[in-house]
């Protein structure tokens, strides 16, 4: 058995999970997205200010996957997760390690005492679905995304 280690990222990790990112992006047809610099995404997880978080899954001693979180306030209910990504490098999916990351965000859930977790998936995405249906998660049609962008 490979050895697994699922750990807080570190600022070390940052351009690893850079690339993974870019490699979501592709998955998620839209490799020209990712527009953000390694630096400002270093320094708003491990700035002065940090607004993300995130767990890495370590195979053998290499960034395999990711989960990217912050915090997210809603008026009806308080401090919720937000689960901005999800992702284990293609060559390694099917060993575990996305459940692995997923278990962890929901204990940090319970430890942050957050009052519950919220993500997006891709309406087309069937194997994330499929993940997703495993841990009971409710899915929600009525919502529309909507959003601004500033240049």
């Amino acid at each position: 058995m490979n050895n697994i280690v699922i750990r807080r990222a570190q600022q070390e990790d940052c351009a690893r999970l850079l690339e993974l990112i870019k490699e979501l992006a592709v998955y998620e047809r839209a490799p020209d997205e990712v527009t953000v610099t390694l630096a400002h995404f270093t320094d708003s997880g491990f700035g002065a200010q940090p607004v993300w978080w995130a767990f890495v899954a370590e195979l053998d001693g290499v960034v395999q996957g990711f989960a990217l979180y912050y915090i997210r306030y809603s008026t009806w209910k308080g401090q919720r997760m937000y689960l901005e990504d999800i992702l284990v490098t293609e060559e390694k999916r099917g060993l575990g390690l996305g459940r692995l990351l997923f278990d962890r965000l929901l204990v940090e859930c319970k430890e942050k005492g957050f009052e519950g977790m919220v993500w997006q998936v891709l309406e087309w995405n069937e194997p994330a679905i499929h993940f997703y249906k495993k841990y009971d998660a409710d899915f929600d049609p009525e919502w529309v995304n909507c959003s601004l962008k500033f240049s």
